[in-house]
């Protein structure tokens, strides 16, 4: 297995005592360690500290100019989609462009072009899990549930406020 010198990035094999390159000891450098912990000050907080988007719900059979001018009215980038109080979809402004792009939309409803069964978060889950989240399935926006029902949207907009107030 070939390894990394942590001075200067030449290649060596496990078990060398020093890098043949610049001479570095390297002893000890390929013993595994343990991963680090999402715990830091920072990302180990819950999603509770951001302060997150109050959700706009509707019913998978709403007509999507509707849901569409709720979005404008609510001055929001996505709706929950819910039924018998339980999550069930979410529609964001990318879904408004992209499936809906170039089709006829006279009557069509907004399980027609939501996004069925959500990846979710819970309020205690920490910054670093949604991070990762949104990273991992390119989202901008995640529901926030407790039970299966939705309480809040964290959106990836949160997040950066969020991060730039602790930084700054």
């Amino acid at each position: 297995m070939r390894l990394q010198c942590p001075s200067c990035g030449f290649e060596y094999l496990t078990g060398a005592q020093v890098c043949d390159n610049c001479g570095a000891d390297l002893a000890g450098h390929d013993v595994p360690e343990q991963a680090p912990s999402f715990r830091g000050a920072l990302m180990g907080e819950h999603l509770d500290a951001l302060g997150m988007t109050e959700p706009v719900f509707v019913t998978p059979a709403t007509q999507l100019d509707a849901v569409v001018a709720r979005m404008q009215e609510a001055e929001v980038d996505c709706v929950l989609v819910v039924e018998d109080a339980q999550l069930v979809g979410i529609f964001t402004d990318r879904d408004a462009v992209v499936k809906s792009a170039g089709k006829r939309l006279g009557s069509s409803r907004v399980s027609d072009f939501m996004t069925a069964d959500p990846v979710v978060v819970r309020h205690d889950d920490p910054i670093a899990i949604v991070i990762h989240k949104m990273a991992v399935g390119g989202f901008r926006h995640i529901p926030v549930v407790e039970d299966g029902r939705p309480i809040a949207v964290v959106t990836a907009r949160d997040i950066f406020r969020h991060l730039a107030a602790v930084l700054d």
